[in-house]
């Protein structure tokens, strides 16, 4: 009989994030009710034969090319096709117990359709990960923040998120998702190619009226910046051209053009503080962001018909003038 799970870790040219990680995944992954999946992005390293090697059980699925995350993840989920599917980044490693608490929470809560765990920092294991914290929320404005993380600020985890919540988002890092409803709101979206993508398949789980869970009950420690780092102007591009898009995709036509308005006078803000700080390329890599933006938004010619973006906070007030530095001192 099928397992319900593929825990499906997507790879390119990662060979030694698989022989640092993997390891910790097979550990801690119970083969009762999971099968561990690598798909390769097409590799040109030795990814695949060190698989073969070192790990033979280990199931694969093998690409042409190098897809992206979004449509990398969409053809493995394709050819896997179980229950349940988790997204884990190959420079994750899991806590004893991580999963059980994911699985039995989807098993009982029937209007729920994904799940994170508790991201922790791999680094400094005492503090949440950038990407995904406790589970993600976005403001008034569409930008995301975390439980545990605002901006550049990250939390300790000293239990203060301990309590499984309904969130907006949660991480691709690692996303527990129904199969049927990740296929049915139309997967990841490949226009996105990396970033953000997770937020817009959240939206439409949401847009579809699921919920959506941060399980702190699990545990797992991410590396971060396993793919660009924070600076690199690449890196930017995608976070500014792709919020954009999260934004024309998934507001009703009520209020996005507004939004989008308002989105581009607090692009011009960060464009100028990179001039300033003579920053050209992250500042060029937000010109052609808001470029490309325009000419891949007439590629979504239909919207939704209602709003989730909050009436409350505006992280950039709060954060930057009244100098709150923490979730738990937003008004949400």
């Amino acid at each position: 009989m099928k397992k319900p799970i593929a825990v499906i870790i997507l790879n390119w040219n990662g060979e030694a994030m698989l022989r640092t990680f993997l390891p910790a995944v097979i550990l801690t992954t119970p083969t009762d009710i999971a099968d561990i999946i690598v798909a390769d992005n097409g590799s040109t390293d030795a990814s695949l034969s060190m698989l073969e090697t070192t790990f033979p059980d280990i199931k694969t699925v093998k690409l042409d090319r190098n897809y992206g995350f979004a449509e990398g993840y969409n053809r493995a989920i394709a050819a896997t096709r179980y229950r349940y599917t988790v997204l884990l980044n190959s420079d994750v490693a899991p806590a004893p117990g991580w999963l059980r608490p994911l699985y039995d929470y989807l098993e009982e809560k029937t209007e729920t359709a994904a799940v994170q765990p508790k991201i922790l920092s791999y680094i400094r294991q005492d503090t949440f990960e950038y990407a995904g914290a406790a589970g993600g929320y976005i403001d008034c404005n569409g930008y995301p923040y975390c439980r545990g993380r605002l901006f550049e600020t990250v939390e300790k985890d000293i239990g203060q998120y301990d309590s499984t919540v309904s969130v907006f988002w949660a991480t691709g890092a690692a996303l527990m998702v129904r199969t049927d409803v990740y296929e049915s709101t139309g997967g990841l979206d490949p226009e996105f190619f990396a970033h953000m993508e997770e937020i817009d398949l959240c939206w439409r789980i949401k847009l579809a009226g699921h919920d959506i869970a941060a399980i702190p009950a699990s545990t797992v420690y991410h590396l971060g910046g396993g793919t660009l780092p924070a600076s690199n102007p690449h890196k930017t591009y995608l976070n500014f051209r792709n919020n954009l898009l999260l934004l024309h995709k998934n507001l009703p036509d009520s209020c996005r053009r507004r939004r989008l308005v308002i989105r581009r006078l607090y692009d011009t803000l960060a464009w100028g503080k990179y001039v300033l700080t003579l920053d050209f390329a992250n500042a060029g890599a937000i010109l052609r962001a808001h470029r490309d933006f325009r000419k891949m938004s007439k590629n979504y010619r239909s919207h939704p018909d209602k709003n989730l973006l909050p009436s409350r906070p505006n992280i950039i007030r709060d954060y930057f003038l009244y100098r709150k530095r923490y979730f738990n001192q937003l008004k949400h």
